[in-house]
């Protein structure tokens, strides 16, 4: 279905007489690849003239056009973002199917380093009667991802980790996913501009390889799935082979998918039934 776009008459006066060619260039001049999509999308975002103007400028200042208007598109969702929140992408959405092949109703679903809740988010639009957890170090992301998470019912944690999910679940979770922050440290300075600019570090910065947080959440997991629970992780290519390593170190039977087109590398680990023995003495 078509989607109608009502637009403000004094903005329709001022594209009548300037026309949209007016932001385009400027928003292709401040070097925005996709221009004419986002003139489109700032327009249509507009409440008035003023905001409009308003919009243009913080765009061609730099400002991630996500957060120009407040929200991303991941996964045919809106997802409410918010300056210093990390923007989800859409490599994350070859994540998102793998997991929901894995998912099945009345599942316990965990989204850790939640960020702005979209991995969880997705995953309840698509799949019926969830026991969604989600949980983020960062207060900026846990306040998006409430936002988020509200027409979901999914629950949201403040806390470092495994710290900040409630206790009766450890042992019983079946799909835990994470999009955990993985760029070497000092791989960040060559990071897209938008990126190193104005998203949190703490969402990007993996350490000296870029798989601390990683190993830390891989080596703990067993003990919070269920048996026969999955883990899923995004990762980078260059990184696959030492996170499988990880993975298998930490007991799970592993594999590594790939979607070249996206971009896309996620490790799957499925828990061993042997630690169904053990869940409760930890």
């Amino acid at each position: 279905m078509k989607r109608v776009i009502v637009i403000d008459k004094k903005i329709r006066f001022f594209l009548d007489n300037h026309t949209e060619n007016t932001i385009v260039n400027k928003l292709r001049n401040a070097g925005c690849v996709f221009a004419e999509d986002e003139a489109q999308l700032l327009i249509s975002e507009a409440y008035s003239l003023e905001d409009l103007i308003r919009k243009v400028e913080k765009r061609v200042g730099g400002l991630p056009l996500e957060y120009v208007i407040g929200w991303a598109h991941f996964c045919g969702l809106r997802i409410a973002v918010e300056r210093g929140v990390f923007v989800p992408r859409q490599r994350t959405e070859f994540l998102v199917r793998h997991a929901k092949e894995l998912a099945g109703s009345g599942d316990v679903v965990v989204d850790l380093c939640c960020g702005s809740g979209a991995i969880g988010a997705a995953l309840a639009a698509a799949l019926d009667d969830l026991s969604l957890y989600c949980s983020d170090i960062d207060p900026i992301a846990i306040r998006c991802a409430r936002r988020n998470m509200a027409r979901f019912g999914g629950q949201v944690f403040e806390g470092d980790l495994y710290k900040a999910l409630p206790q009766p679940i450890k042992g019983y979770i079946n799909i835990l996913v994470a999009n955990v922050p993985y760029v070497p440290t000092k791989a960040i300075d060559l990071l897209p501009t938008e990126a190193r600019l104005y998203e949190p570090n703490l969402a990007l910065d993996g350490g000296d390889d870029g798989l601390n947080i990683l190993s830390k959440v891989v080596e703990e997991a067993p003990f919070w799935l269920a048996p026969g629970g999955h883990l899923l992780i995004e990762t980078s290519e260059m990184q696959a082979t030492q996170t499988f390593e990880i993975f298998v170190h930490a007991g799970f039977a592993t594999e590594v998918v790939r979607d070249a087109e996206l971009d896309a590398t996620v490790v799957i680990g499925t828990n061993p039934h042997f630690y169904s023995m053990i869940r409760g003495q930890s």
